[in-house]
């Protein structure tokens, strides 16, 4: 079985992380696609960080048909940092051939990742476009570094059959939406629902 695995604190979920779960399935030829919801993110800050029953309820409203999943295994694993959590998957399910899905956002900071070159060796990275990220994230000292590993856009369903280290963008469009712009958007909404005070 092939999965793609994305990982996200998912505060909250929305159709971009729809839009990008079924680009890959469809581009990688994946049997399904597990929505990984983080007990947190040590790159992030915990304030405004919703309940992970709340923000994996939300993660689950995405998955509409039984391709796409949300859970919270990273949890259950009691991982806390990605290298640790895909080598503990790999250990969990040894007949799974999984591949991370990554926006170009994060590609740009994997270096600021833990044990980050330990990551692309476990398993191949599919980037997805993200506005305002993509071309700096194609030259970013990630990108650099593992640019005899990457394979031409397109090439979906080789990298779901490759052993890492191997990458791919994929050619999709780009979706604009971003938890920060909803969650600031419910706040101006809160704010003007909320009564004034003279």
């Amino acid at each position: 079985m092939r999965i793609g695995l994305l990982g996200g604190s998912f505060n909250p979920a929305h159709a971009g992380h729809a839009h990008i779960a079924r680009a890959a399935l469809r581009l990688l030829r994946l049997d399904q696609v597990w929505l990984l919801v983080s007990p947190g993110n040590p790159l992030k800050s915990g304030v405004g960080m919703a309940p992970l029953a709340q923000r994996l309820a939300s993660a689950e409203r995405l998955c509409t048909n039984r391709h796409l999943r949300a859970t919270d295994i990273e949890a259950q694993l009691g991982t806390r940092y990605t290298a640790d959590t895909l080598r503990a998957l790999r250990q969990r399910f040894p007949r799974a051939r999984f591949v991370w899905l990554m926006g170009a956002d994060n590609l740009r900071q994997l270096p600021s990742w833990k044990s980050w070159q330990r990551i692309t060796r476990l398993m191949p990275i599919a980037v997805l476009p993200r506005p305002g990220s993509t071309r700096t994230a194609l030259a970013s000292q990630a990108a650099q570094r593992l640019r005899h590993d990457r394979l031409r856009p397109g090439a979906g369903i080789l990298l779901a059959r490759s052993a890492a280290p191997r990458w791919s963008l994929l050619p999709i469009r780009e979706n604009p939406l971003s938890a920060t712009q909803i969650r600031s958007r419910r706040q101006r909404l809160r704010s003007a629902a909320s009564p004034k005070e003279f």
